[in-house]
């Protein structure tokens, strides 16, 4: 138990370190990420107008040619009422033309509608693009200052990584999955000692009954207050030595 007890305080050294270099980092990760999600969104934004811009041009190359078709075949109508026969022949031609009269009116008022919508997205994308532009620079700059700060301590980083994957090849499993819960429940802090007959976590008394209990090393115990893992302070030097 005393083997078992000391992996899991010499694992929450360890990734203390670990928070401590993710905290030299300060909020440019975070920033790096809000950024890459806003290019995300700026340039899907601009492809769904491209998209609808693009439709909107075939639907008017559609309609053009629809027109054309029309006008065609008006003329041969048209041109039918020179050798008309009788009133139900002649009514039937000019109720075709006045019909194609008015397809044409509609397609030529659709598609100056289509040439507007065309317009005016033309006019959004000019004014995205210059932004998503200047988030690009701003995103270079952040991971530029990210990465140097990350090469600082990449050494030290790495070695740390090293000698946390052989502490958690020495923790048992259950104990692990327990740590990692309570370590992201209480913001990194999942095994802490006791302080002046106090959780150096919550920093409740904890009961005198209950401190002779973990001097002995013999079971593990958390926090009734906090949850965390308690350890006595002979298992925490041992660990930091």
């Amino acid at each position: 138990m005393i083997n078992r007890l000391t992996s899991l305080y010499k694992l929450q050294l360890i990734d203390d370190q670990l928070d401590e270099l993710e905290e030299l980092r300060g909020d440019l990760p975070l920033a790096v990420q809000n950024l890459e999600n806003r290019m995300n969104d700026i340039s899907r934004t601009i492809t769904e107008k491209q998209t609808e811009q693009q439709e909107s041009i075939e639907k008017r190359d559609k309609n053009e040619k629809e027109v054309d078709r029309i006008l065609e075949n008006q003329k041969k109508f048209k041109a039918q009422l020179f050798s008309v026969r009788n009133n139900k022949e002649y009514d039937a031609l000019t109720k075709e033309i006045d019909h194609s009269d008015e397809v044409v009116k509609r397609l030529s008022m659709e598609n100056d509608a289509l040439a507007d919508l065309s317009k005016k997205l033309s006019l959004e994308i000019e004014d995205i693009t210059p932004l998503l532009n200047d988030l690009q620079k701003e995103l270079e700059d952040k991971k530029a200052d990210l990465e140097q700060i990350v090469k600082t301590h990449e050494k030290e980083e790495v070695k740390l990584r090293d000698e946390r994957k052989r502490i958690e090849e020495t923790v048992k499993k259950g104990d692990y999955s327990v740590y990692m819960r309570i370590r992201k429940a209480k913001k990194g802090k999942g095994v802490v000692t006791i302080k002046r007959s106090a959780c150096s976590g919550c920093q409740n008394i904890v009961p005198s009954q209950r401190q002779l209990e973990i001097r002995r090393n013999n079971k593990l115990f958390n926090c009734e207050y906090c949850g965390r893992i308690l350890v006595s302070s002979e298992i925490a030097e041992a660990a930091e030595a």
